[in-house]
């Protein structure tokens, strides 16, 4: 058996995240292979052997690796288009773009998308990944090896739609699946790709894109194949306004009610957005543990509305962060979305009281965690976690003059990260990534966005 590796990191302020939100100004992380050893106060315990490696994080804040619960990565080649569309225009006006994508472009898009996550913070990631045009490819395994080769922990949320135009939904109709050929699709990633072990770094979860383009049978049949398979469910809920009115015109009911009778309230399922939820929806999501990711920056750019978040966290329902696709986000970043989900929320009932700092950190690490189903594995920093943490530098110009480092992080401009490790193995240092080269991924991006440019004009 090889001998076990530790990496020591000392001098630095700590952001532990456990369940009582222990923080330490001056203190110590362990790894030991791709677990956390110990954390605490002070220097690290004397007599640790077989370290191979000992940072000096003075000036520096460590925290768990950021969780992101929403995004699509394939739209990072159709970044800055309908910049003032709501989203049922925004979908209208890019779906038949999207349509066209295939393996070399969904590829490129993964690495672009994982890579600007990577960059800020994120140790675990998720891709809802819903458009397989026909004869595209390999469009899951590409973004699975793309999140392979950029070193972070990894779920695929495979996506499907099969209401198209003349059955009422959004998307064209040479855009979406069969029924029968979704779920057997579906089944069939799980089956390749699912790895339900501790510490996995690839898992998939079955996720019918939402109720405007997914029928009600994918919905319930979705919900029935994930239980079987054991894993989870993903989808979208209750964005806007005009979703809301959609459901109640096809199903006779809002969207939390529908989710319902379909089976998708659970605590093995979560939902991105939530903006639009009253009182009886909150507690339907309580009730059942479902989560939610909020997405502050789409929801902003879309003008969705602001999500209730507080009265959320107030009744127990699970919430994490996500950046949502780069279409509605284009930054592309998590770690902003600490700064914009506080400030966001303040603009709501709740004012100053609505979030504060410590309460944005969690949403964008343990509350992602829970989102995830992963919250005994990552999240926080706790001895026998999983060894995803990061290093933020915050005694330069853009935050030195900030006592609290919880807050320079939050509600400050965003923190270069010096290392970011996953399973223990550095995947970021001083702000650039490690295993891919970035400046080659921005050159593949923008061939393959000129490229679905020029197809979708007919080129």
């Amino acid at each position: 058996m090889a001998a076990t590796q530790r990496i020591v990191i000392e001098n630095a302020a700590i952001a532990t995240v456990d369940a009582k939100d222990t923080e330490h100004t001056s203190g110590h992380v362990v790894v030991a292979d791709n677990v956390i050893e110990s954390v605490g106060a002070g220097r690290a315990p004397e007599g640790l052997t077989d370290v191979v490696r000992r940072i000096d994080a003075t000036g520096h804040l460590v925290t768990p690796g950021l969780v992101n619960t929403h995004h699509h990565y394939y739209q990072w080649i159709t970044r800055g288009l309908a910049t003032d569309h709501n989203l049922f225009d925004w979908l209208v006006a890019l779906y038949p773009t999207w349509a066209r994508i295939d393996e070399r472009m969904t590829y490129a898009a993964a690495q672009g998308s994982l890579g600007m996550m990577a960059r800020g913070g994120v140790t675990t990631a998720m891709d809802h990944h819903y458009v397989f045009p026909k004869g595209s490819g390999d469009l899951s395994g590409s973004i699975i090896q793309a999140a392979r080769e950029m070193g972070v922990r990894f779920t695929l949320a495979r996506g499907s739609m099969d209401r198209s135009e003349k059955d009422g939904g959004l998307p064209p109709d040479f855009a979406v699946e069969s029924l029968e050929g979704a779920l057997a699709a579906t089944e069939a990633t799980v089956d390749e790709h699912h790895d339900a072990s501790f510490g996995a770094m690839t898992q998939v979860v079955v996720a019918p894109c939402s109720p405007f383009s997914v029928s009600t049978e994918l919905l319930r049949r979705g919900a029935e194949l994930a239980r079987r398979k054991g894993v989870r469910l993903h989808t979208h809920g209750s964005e806007t306004v005009e979703e809301e009115k959609f459901c109640h015109e096809l199903f006779g009911m809002g969207p939390t009610d529908y989710f319902e009778s379909t089976g998708w309230l659970g605590e093995d399922v979560w939902m991105a957005h939530c903006v639009h939820m009253n009182d009886s929806d909150i507690d339907a999501f309580a009730r059942t543990k479902t989560g939610v990711a909020h997405c502050p920056s789409s929801n902003a750019r879309l003008a969705a509305g602001i999500a209730r978040v507080p009265d959320m966290l107030a009744a127990g329902v699970p919430v994490g962060l996500g950046v949502d696709g780069t279409a509605s986000n284009e930054s592309g970043e998590l770690h902003t979305e600490l700064r914009n989900a506080l400030l966001i929320n303040r603009l709501g009932a709740y004012r100053e009281a609505a979030l504060n700092a410590r309460q944005a950190l969690r949403l964008g690490t343990y509350g992602g965690a829970q989102v995830l189903g992963r919250a005994g594995e990552i999240g926080s920093l706790e001895a026998g976690k999983l060894a995803d943490l990061v290093l933020w530098k915050l005694d330069t110009l853009a935050h030195a003059s900030i006592a609290d480092p919880v807050t320079a992080l939050v509600f400050g401009a965003a923190a270069p990260v010096t290392l970011s490790l996953v399973n223990g193995e550095p995947i970021v240092e001083h702000g650039r990534l490690l295993h891919v080269d970035e400046d080659a991924i921005a050159r593949s991006t923008r061939s393959q966005a000129q490229r679905l440019a020029r197809i979708a004009a007919g080129e």
